[in-house]
């Protein structure tokens, strides 16, 4: 069943799109592909062909938009976090595609803000949980139930030794305050450091690790909590064209001697100043993403985390590994995104993908820390490890291994790397391409040479044509001047052609628009 569903899905070609009308679901007539499918005009330009998707979604029969945008306004979160101007309003999912209430298709190229790592509705994942939820549905750690056991065995065997103790919580956010509690119960400090760019979570003690302006509240959080300057080989003072570990460097010239980077030795600097004048001399730990997410997919130069971890232990302090956007195969080229860096954590905290959208997050760690902090306090979550969480978790695990995602975000993402790095060359105003596997980013400027952001109007506008070409991306970076690229691993190279000709469109519309 899951090999069908995968081959379903990946009959693709870059042709007439649609998915089948059914007679229960007039309104997907409009569906974007079939509206755009045979090649209507974008300008001057045409627009991009939707690959075809064999999949009918059930019609919509819930609220009303406008019904939803007025209980939005009246009884949900005022602070404005829906993309584009008229919010999308989702109804199912099916691999890497979504459809709106009208029945309109989009490739979906964020996943939900890089959690759906194994496609939306996953028939294998679905199962897992449907089986639990007539089994038992919750019971918590004061009771054994197998599902935990077995999810903690299997997720213990991707991990070096001596990383073999597991935390099971709830959300990115809850894991990193355990790690930041862990880290302090350990080291008997205080003072964490974090880059800035960073984001750790938006709770009020993990507010303290996020250097992200856009979190940062006038009201007291996150105590002893020290910012670091962030190795961002584009945008910081240094950086050059072999810095990063990529297949598509910065376009900054490289006089670096072989083996030797320049960069890298500048920010080690810079973090030495961070040791020696804004924190103790002994201090409890230090977080760091393997490659920055909420920041626009920023990467350190190689060998940078090597020595700092270095530095941190030599001051007493853990090191941290926060893997909650790069773990579980992302990257390609490793499961985990430390390994890429060479460095072996004290602690590493995971969620998002972990789960494929359900909500789930661990902590793991060695004996000696995990003792430490069973020694200083009682640690318990009621829903962390639940029977669900733990059987959807164990299938998300089989899988990536059965259907070998790891190794296809290597190569998917590879390629789609390579093709973004010719837009790149292509247009003045995208300033630079980075990441690695389905992890990236695209950064845009007003121009090369001074590499100023782009006004966030301005990538707004990009955001809502891709949207409307059926193409889904995120945005991130400290002036959400970066489109964040991250979709399912089950993606494929078809859909890839097709995504970055929609952003090619969407780009050359901007041009357009910017000239007359």
């Amino acid at each position: 069943m899951t090999l069908a569903w995968r081959l379903v899905t990946r009959t693709l070609h870059l042709e007439t799109s649609s998915c089948r009308t059914s007679k229960t679901c007039p309104s997907l007539s409009l569906s974007l592909g079939a509206l755009w499918g045979s090649g209507t005009k974008l300008g001057l330009h045409t627009k991009p062909r939707m690959p075809p998707c064999d999949f009918t979604p059930e019609r919509y029969q819930s609220l009303p938009y406008g019904r939803v945008l007025d209980i939005h306004k009246q009884h949900l979160s005022p602070v404005l976090t829906a993309y584009f101007s008229e919010p999308l309003l989702l109804h199912q999912g099916h691999g890497e595609w979504l459809f709106d209430h009208e029945g309109n298709r989009y490739l979906d190229f964020f996943s939900g803000i890089v959690t759906v790592s194994v496609g939306h509705c996953h028939p294998k994942v679905n199962a897992a949980a449907q089986k639990q939820l007539g089994r038992l549905w919750h019971t918590s750690a004061l009771f054994f139930h197998p599902p935990s056991h077995e999810y903690a065995e299997k997720l213990a065997a991707l991990l070096p030794e001596p990383l073999k103790v597991i935390f099971l919580t709830n959300s990115g956010s809850e894991a990193n305050d355990l790690a930041m509690m862990m880290a302090r119960a350990h080291s008997k400090n205080t003072d964490i450091i974090s880059f800035r760019g960073a984001y750790h979570g938006c709770s009020p003690y993990t507010l303290g690790l996020s250097n992200v302006g856009l979190f940062k509240m006038t009201l007291p959080s996150g105590s002893g909590c020290r910012s670091t300057m962030c190795p961002d080989v584009f945008r910081g003072p240094w950086g050059g064209s072999h810095c990063r570990d990529s297949p598509v460097q910065t376009i900054r010239k490289c006089s670096c001697a072989p083996d030797h980077c320049h960069a890298k030795d500048q920010y080690i600097e810079q973090f030495k100043d961070t040791l020696n004048t804004c924190v103790a001399k002994s201090i409890a730990g230090f977080f760091a993403e393997p490659i920055q997410g909420v920041n626009g997919v920023v990467q350190y130069p190689k060998g940078f985390l090597r020595e700092a971890f270095e530095l941190v232990r030599a001051r007493g302090g853990v090191c941290i590994a926060d893997e909650v956007q790069t773990g579980f195969g992302r990257l390609g080229s490793h499961f985990w995104g430390f390994q890429t860096h060479g460095v072996l954590p004290d602690i590493v905290t995971m969620a998002k993908g972990i789960g494929n959208g359900f909500p789930m997050a661990a902590v793991v760690t060695t004996p000696e820390i995990a003792r430490s902090l069973a020694n200083c306090v009682l640690h318990f979550s009621t829903f962390g490890g639940s029977p669900v969480a733990c059987a959807v978790g164990s299938a998300v695990l089989e899988v990536i291994k059965e259907e070998n995602l790891q190794e296809n975000s290597q190569e998917v993402g590879t390629y789609m790397l390579l093709k973004f790095a010719k837009l790149r060359d292509e247009f003045e105003i995208i300033g630079d391409v980075r990441g690695k596997g389905l992890m990236i980013g695209v950064e845009m400027v007003k121009d090369k040479t001074s590499r100023q952001p782009l006004p966030r109007e301005e990538v707004s506008q990009i955001h809502e044509d891709c949207k409307r070409m059926g193409l889904i991306i995120g945005k991130g970076g400290l002036f959400s001047q970066t489109f964040r690229i991250a979709p399912s691993m089950c993606i494929t190279k078809p859909e890839v052609d097709f995504a970055v000709e929609v952003f090619r469109c969407a780009v050359i519309q901007h041009m357009e628009r910017r000239a007359q």
